[in-house]
């Protein structure tokens, strides 16, 4: 399993926490790729070019999941999920976080960021990390309805592939301006290459 983390320019002094906290509680197996957005970045990137490239990197294969984010996490996860073949998920506590992990079985979740970033706030993510985690995805919830939730699950999978356009054409039809400022992304597009 392949596990991007990236956010929003606004929540780049985030990074770092991110990151490591992911990299704590991922399955052993998995590799955790940082793509940014950090404080050395010249380039700002807002929750609408993040969300393209959140698509492009689960469109390509490069990653099986990404950890996004911006200031509340509402924005982001509306915009990733209006990227063909994105599930995103919200999640500002843990029980959001582990329920959207088993039940819905997504490929991205989005962390409100912005949001009471105290000591507690800190806890709170590190333990919303640790619960996204701490089970294979995709098992359901409750157990007593798992098998049921697994074929909701895979229905809502198909309507969303059955509703939307291809990646491809959707880049094809996005503004240029969007587009030169995705190709500044160095490390995603590096990483592409080097994936595809």
């Amino acid at each position: 399993m392949r596990i991007g983390i990236i956010q929003a320019s606004s929540q780049a002094e985030k990074n770092e926490l991110i990151f490591n906290t992911v990299k704590k509680y991922a399955p052993k197996d998995a590799e955790v790729i940082n793509f940014g957005c950090t404080l050395e970045e010249q380039e700002k990137y807002s929750y609408i070019d993040v969300s393209v490239l959140v698509g492009i990197l689960l469109a390509s294969g490069a990653v099986d999941f990404v950890v996004t984010g911006c200031s509340s996490g509402q924005g982001m996860m509306l915009a990733c999920n209006s990227m063909p073949g994105v599930i995103c998920g919200y999640a500002p506590t843990p029980k959001d976080a582990y329920l959207f992990a088993q039940i819905n079985n997504g490929n991205a979740i989005s962390l409100p960021l912005g949001e009471d970033y105290t000591w507690a706030g800190e806890d709170n993510f590190e333990k919303t990390i640790e619960a996204l985690f701490s089970e294979p995805f995709g098992q359901g919830y409750p157990k007593s309805e798992a098998e049921r939730k697994r074929k909701d699950t895979e229905k809502l999978k198909e309507i969303r592939r059955k509703s939307q356009i291809q990646f491809e054409d959707l880049l094809g039809s996005l503004d240029t301006s969007i587009i030169e400022k995705i190709n500044k992304k160095n490390d995603v597009i590096k990483f592409l290459k080097e994936s595809i």
